[in-house]
């Protein structure tokens, strides 16, 4: 069973699926719903997300990740850090890997040589994981 909440000021509303999800159109036709009911009130600024450092909404079971340029990969490694991922040793495919779990496709290449630059410059250290290189932070 699955269950999301939706809160907006006092007004509440929660909704249940028998299914193990509740899907992306159903939840959108409940915020729709409930902002037709409510009063207005102050009007909404457009773009507030854009405040918001990373802020991106990705469900990989509902659509495919999204292709990162190489010049962004730095930052969503440093995404990965922070959320303690390179708290114990992962190979670069495993780091593809959870790059994609967050909505992010990268070339494997690419990802390899971000790690190996960000190893010189000691943001993580590298290792040896049977034939393969491992990181993990310093």
């Amino acid at each position: 069973m699955a269950r999301v909440r939706v809160r907006v000021g006092e007004a509440e509303v929660e909704v249940d699926s028998r299914d193990f999800y509740v899907d992306n159109e159903t939840v959108a036709g409940v915020v729709a719903g409930l902002s037709a009911s409510l009063p207005a009130s102050a009007p909404v600024q457009p773009g507030a997300l854009d405040g918001l450092e990373e802020a991106e909404a990705f469900e990989p079971e509902f659509s495919e990740p999204q292709r990162i340029a190489a010049a962004d990969i730095r930052s969503k490694l440093r995404v990965l850090e922070t959320s303690s991922f390179f708290s114990t040793p992962h190979t670069v495919s495993e780091t593809v890997e959870q790059l994609r779990e967050y909505g992010w496709a990268a070339s494997p290449l690419d990802v390899s040589k971000e790690l190996a630059r960000m190893a010189s410059n000691r943001e993580v250290s590298r290792g040896r994981s049977g034939p393969h290189a491992s990181y993990v932070t310093c």
